[in-house]
């Protein structure tokens, strides 16, 4: 069998064994569904349920504020929860348990590994996006969603949970155990408040030097993109720059955290 025959079995092999590692990933996942859930449900929840349901019957919000709010943790959720899936097992596996060679010895190359890392941030980042859907339709009363902008909604979760998960590897990979808690409290939390969550990114032109911090955090991209395509009453930026701006975000991270992983994999 010459070299080019055998490369097909090389490939649909390479291929099996990211699916195998990726599944038993999501395996884990499963088995613990009941605190996974409560990690990406509880501080969510209880922003939409002060910001939207108890300020707006007190009346300190604008009426349809639930519009603009329930978009933005959307995306907030895809963002975080697939940076939390990586990073902090990473810093983890790195350090303490070392169960990372395990991975290092699956018939993949070292990149294909942390890819997979990158796949199942973002696929539990998107879980943790999508459960909000109906917690938020049962705590707001004022949300009503333009379905034709769902397809696009579906990309830009996608994206903004891959984005994320590159993002977890770049923080997993470059930042050492003892200092990973000041990363998240440092990095992490400015990044909550300045991804348009709680406010669309067009009408803070009057705070321009915030406006532009709000610009290099890719989760505003994913809040104003949902924004436009569920809520297009809302001002929101246009779904190309939206688009343009995630794809960049996973490319840039992705290249940092899977280099990271690589020189971290061969210490």
């Amino acid at each position: 069998m010459t070299v080019t025959e055998i490369e097909p079995y090389r490939r649909v092999s390479a291929g099996r064994a990211f699916l195998g590692v990726l599944g038993r990933d999501v395996a884990v996942t499963g088995k613990e569904l009941g605190s996974f859930l409560s990690q990406v449900l509880v501080q969510p929840f209880f922003l939409l349920f002060v910001f939207g349901k108890v300020l707006g019957e007190l009346g300190y919000v604008a009426p349809g504020y639930a519009q603009l709010l329930l978009p933005g943790l959307l995306a907030l959720n895809a963002f975080f929860v697939a940076v939390q899936a990586v990073a902090l097992p990473l810093v983890i596996d790195f350090s303490y348990t070392k169960e990372i060679e395990d991975r290092l010895l699956a018939p993949l190359s070292t990149r294909m590994v942390a890819v997979e890392k990158i796949v199942f941030g973002a696929l539990r980042g998107l879980i943790g996006s999508l459960v909000m859907i109906p917690v938020g339709y049962l705590v707001l009363d004022e949300v009503t969603w333009d379905l034709g902008g769902l397809p696009i909604s579906a990309l830009l979760l996608v994206l903004g949970s891959l984005s994320g998960g590159a993002a977890g590897l770049v923080i997993g990979t470059l930042v050492s155990p003892r200092r990973i808690n000041i990363v998240f409290a440092v990095v992490v939390t400015p990044l909550l408040f300045t991804g348009s969550t709680q406010f669309p990114f067009l009408q803070i032109g009057t705070l321009r030097w915030f406006q532009v911090i709000c610009a290099l955090n890719p989760i505003t991209y994913v809040s104003e993109g949902l924004r436009g395509a569920l809520t297009p009453q809302i001002p929101h930026l246009p779904a190309w720059v939206c688009l343009a701006a995630l794809v960049f975000s996973c490319l840039l991270f992705g290249a940092i955290g899977v280099q990271g992983f690589v020189r971290r994999a061969l210490d």
